[in-house]
């Protein structure tokens, strides 16, 4: 019955240490058993409990390597999954100092979604995207309205910002033809296995960011030039200064004027067309 496989998928992140290690891999990466072990705070043994569960559950993937064993979500799915049940939560409430609060707004800032952007910065470039015909969006796109636009602070206009298609799903967001020719212009070569663009709903901003093989694309190609770079171990990003240069020629972004209000005269420096870098 579904109910039945409903909770049972429930019943599979509803333990604390098996929530923890899902996010932990929320980055990306393969980790190995006692590195998730050590995110989640347990022993060796509860932690290999924990992971035969969620690799018999489907959320999971394992591969051995000699003597290591190392574990994946077991696709791009499971991450849009986890994502949607943090949003769904709430924020988290701050606690642990200074420290845990810089480390917060990092992830809010710039962030990397299993394999694609996420955060402030991955809902503006999905927003320019949109805005610039390289993304359709459907009525509404997952959650609440802003009051101004992420890094450029600019007022959002009451359709949302950006236009609509009437053959696009509410929620959805699809790749024109116009963005497969300016991503292949990049050097973007998309699977055809996998949707070429996919809502994820962003558990900071509230709102949808880029998902699906150009989602993917982008966050690797970002990476790859030194336009941003992890932040530590975890999943924050940092946008590099050639990054800021980049970013404004490609979707007109002004990382500069984070956190300005509408109406300050910096809100609106940051141009809305993109280049052909």
């Amino acid at each position: 019955m579904s109910a039945e496989r409903v909770a049972a998928l429930a019943g599979l992140v509803a333990d604390r240490s098996r929530a923890a290690m899902c996010l932990a891999l929320l980055d990306g990466r393969a980790w190995t058993a006692g590195e998730l072990a050590r995110a989640a705070g347990v022993s060796a043994s509860t932690a290999s409990e924990h992971l035969a569960r969620l690799v018999s559950g489907g959320l999971l993937v394992e591969r051995r390597q000699g003597r290591w064993r190392y574990l994946r979500l077991a696709d791009p799915s499971v991450a849009g999954l986890l994502e949607a049940l943090l949003a769904h939560a709430g924020p988290a409430r701050p606690t642990g100092g200074l420290r845990a609060s810089v480390a917060s707004a990092a992830l809010a800032r710039a962030r990397t979604c299993y394999d694609h952007l996420a955060g402030a910065l991955g809902v503006a470039i999905t927003d320019a995207m949109i805005a610039s015909g390289l993304l359709d969006s459907g009525p509404g796109d997952g959650g609440p309205t802003p009051l101004t636009t992420p890094l450029t602070g600019a007022p959002v206009p009451p359709t949302g910002g950006h236009p609509t298609s009437p053959t696009t799903p509410p929620g959805a967001l699809v790749l024109t033809a116009e963005g497969h020719a300016w991503l292949a212009g990049l050097g973007a070569v998309l699977p055809r296995d996998r949707p070429a663009a996919r809502a994820c709903l962003d558990w900071t901003e509230r709102r949808d960011h880029l998902a699906g093989s150009a989602g993917a694309w982008l966050c690797a190609h970002l990476r790859e030039r030194d336009w941003v770079r992890p932040v530590g171990s975890g999943r924050a990003l940092q946008v590099t200064r050639t990054g800021e240069s980049a970013l404004f020629d490609l979707f007109g972004l002004d990382l500069g004027v984070i956190g300005t209000r509408p109406g300050d005269p910096r809100a609106t420096s940051g141009a809305a067309g993109r280049g052909r870098r």
